[in-house]
C-alpha cells in the first residue's frame, strides 16, 4: 500500500529538528569512543563529511519506513557505529571510524592544507577535481568496481546516468569516476511561493533582478552558485536561441557557456551580481529556507535537497512552495567520496576499510535511511534491488482517491532508459513543480544541467576579486564608475 503523498515528508521534518541534539550526542560518543585504546589489532578509518549528512539513528517508531514488498526501515543505530559491526563480520577484521564534519568545502581543503589528516572525505565536484589536478587523492583499486563481488553494492548499484556523467568528466587526463565514488546529487534552483511568483516568472534566473520582489528574494552567499546564475542571466539570449537549443553539441556548448571565466564574462557577472544586491533581501547560506517559511521573501536560490526541505517544512505550517530549475540552464551538483594520499598512503588495511565504508552506505536499506535522515538524492539507483525505486514511490505515488494525478517517469536515473515503463510514478498533479521535481529532476531538466568546472589558479583570483567587489567593497559604483 503507498503512503499518503507527503506524509513521509512530514515525518522526516518533524524528525531532522531533533538532528543538531542527536549530532551532538553521537559525535560526543564518537569523541569518547576514539580515546579509548583500541589495540593495534584495530583499523582506525578516519572520515570527514558535511553537517547532518549521514543518518545517526535514533528513529521513533512513527519513522518508520513500510515498503510495498514488505520490507520495514527504521534507523535506530548510527551508521558509522553499525559499519563497525558489519565490517567485522564481513572482513573478519576491527575497524573504528573516527568521524567529523565541514561546513563548506573550502573549509575542508584548507583544514587539509593546515594539516589535519583524514582518510576519506566527501567534497562537490569542483573540489574533487581540484584535488585530484593536486594529486591528493588515491584511485579505487579494481576491486571496488567488481560488481562479482557481494558486497560490492556502490558498483552494482549506481544509476547508469550518474555513472555516464562520472565517465564523462576528467582533469588533465585522469577519469573522475576512477578517484571518486558518488554519495548525493541534485540540481541548483529557485524555492517559490507561486502565491506571489509566477512559475514563468521563476522558470528564469532574472528573477533575482526583478525589482517587482524588492528586498524578498535571497541568493546564496557562495561565489560559485551565485556567479552560475549570473552568467546565465549574462547569457540568456544566447542560450535560449532555438539553433542553438537544437544544436547537436547542445550540451558541451551550454558547459562552455556556463562555466567561462574570460574577464568580459566576470565584469557582466560583477555588474549583474550588484544589480542583485541593491534588490534581494540577502545573500544567505542557510536563513533563506527559514525566510520562506515566514513569508519574509518569497523565493530564493536553493540547492534541490535543501528545497525539498524547505517545501516539507513549509507544508507544516500551511505553506505550498514550488521549485523550479531554471530553463536556461541549471547547476548539476554532486558531492563524492574520495580517499586521500596523505591518509591512506599504502595501507592496505585502511583502503580496505575505506572503500567497505562506501559500499555498506550504498547498500539499498542504508541509502534510504540516508535519504530520508538528511532529505537529499542518493546517487544509487539499487541495480538489480527496486528498494530504492519502492521507497520513491512511498515518498510521492498518489493516494488512491487521488484524482489530478501525473505519470512522472524515472527510468533515466534508475535503468538508464529513458523509456523504461517499469520505474514511473503515479504522482498527484502539483509534485510535477514540488518535491519530487527537486529530489528527482525530469530528463529535460538534467538535459540542461551543467557540471561546475575546476577553474583555474588565476580563473579563480580573478572571479574572488569579482566577488569581493561585490559583497564586501562594491568600490567602483561608490565612486559612480560604471563597468564596460
Amino acid at each position: 500500500m503507498k503512503s499518503i503523498l507527503c506524509s513521509m515528508h512530514n515525518r522526516r521534518k518533524r524528525f531532522s529538528r531533533m538532528r543538531t541534539a542527536v549530532l551532538g550526542a553521537a559525535l560526543a560518543a564518537g569523541a569518547l569512543t576514539g580515546c579509548e585504546s583500541s589495540g593495534s589489532d584495530t583499523i582506525v578509518l578516519r572520515v570527514s563529511n558535511w553537517e547532518e549528512y549521514i543518518d545517526l539513528g535514533g528513529w521513533d517508531q512513527e519513522d518508520l519506513i513500510d515498503l510495498e514488498d514488505g520490507t520495514k526501515i527504521l534507523g535506530k543505530e548510527n551508521l558509522t557505529r553499525e559499519f563497525e559491526a558489519w565490517f567485522f563480520e564481513t572482513y573478519g577484521k576491527k575497524v573504528r571510524v573516527e568521524y567529523s564534519t565541514y561546513g563548506t568545502n573550502e573549509e575542508l581543503y584548507n583544514q587539509l592544507t593546515l594539516g589535519d589528516t583524514y582518510d576519506l572525505v566527501c567534497p562537490s565536484e569542483y573540489m574533487i577535481m581540484k584535488m585530484m589536478r593536486e594529486d591528493m587523492l588515491i584511485p579505487f583499486s579494481e576491486d571496488f568496481y567488481d560488481t562479482e563481488k557481494e558486497h560490492n553494492y556502490y558498483a552494482k548499484g549506481l544509476s547508469p546516468y550518474i555513472k555516464g556523467v562520472y565517465d564523462d568528466l576528467s582533469i588533465e587526463g585522469e577519469v573522475l569516476s576512477s578517484y571518486a565514488a558518488g554519495y548525493m546529487w541534485g540540481t541548483l534552483g529557485l524555492v517559490y511561493n507561486p502565491e506571489y511568483v509566477t512559475q514563468e516568472q521563476a522558470a528564469h534566473w532574472d528573477l533575482l533582478l526583478n525589482e517587482d520582489f524588492y528586498r524578498r528574494i535571497t541568493i546564496k552567499d557562495s561565489v560559485r552558485d551565485a556567479y552560475f546564475a549570473a552568467v546565465s542571466i549574462a547569457n540568456l539570449d544566447a542560450i535560449t536561441n532555438p539553433d542553438f537549443l537544437n544544436s547537436p553539441d547542445y550540451g558541451e556548448r551550454l558547459s562552455e557557456i556556463l562555466n567561462a571565466t574570460d574577464q568580459e564574462t566576470v565584469d557582466a557577472v560583477e555588474n549583474i551580481l550588484s544589480q542583485a544586491k541593491d534588490n534581494v533581501y540577502s545573500f544567505e547560506t542557510d536563513s533563506g529556507k527559514a525566510d520562506l517559511v515566514t513569508g519574509k521573501v518569497v523565493a530564493n536560490q536553493q540547492w534541490s535537497g535543501d528545497a525539498v526541505y524547505t517545501m516539507d517544512q513549509a507544508e507544516e505550517d500551511g505553506v505550498e512552495l514550488c521549485y523550479s530549475a531554471p530553463e536556461e540552464g541549471t547547476n548539476l551538483w554532486f558531492d563524492g567520496w574520495v580517499m586521500l594520499k596523505d591518509g591512506i598512503g599504502q595501507d592496505e588495511d585502511k583502503q580496505l576499510a575505506a572503500e567497505a565504508f562506501i559500499n555498506f552506505l550504498s547498500r539499498p536499506d542504508n541509502v534510504i535511511r540516508n535519504m530520508y535522515y538528511i532529505g537529499y538524492t542518493s546517487v544509487i539507483s539499487g541495480g538489480d534491488s527496486d528498494l530504492i525505486f519502492q521507497y520513491a514511490d512511498w515518498c510521492y505515488g498518489a493516494g488512491e482517491d487521488e484524482e489530478d494525478t501525473v505519470e512522472y517517469p524515472l527510468g533515466y536515473f534508475f535503468s538508464g532508459d529513458a523509456e523504461d515503463g517499469a520505474y514511473i510514478i503515479t504522482a498527484a498533479g502539483d509534485q510535477a513543480r514540488r518535491q519530487l521535481y527537486a529530489q528527482y529532476p525530469p530528463l529535460d531538466v538534467v538535459e540542461r544541467s551543467v557540471v561546475m568546472a575546476c577553474f583555474e589558479e588565476e580563473d579563480n583570483a580573478r572571479i574572488n576579486r569579482m566577488w569581493t567587489n561585490v559583497r564586501c567593497f562594491d568600490i567602483l559604483r561608490f565612486f559612480g564608475i560604471e563597468k564596460k
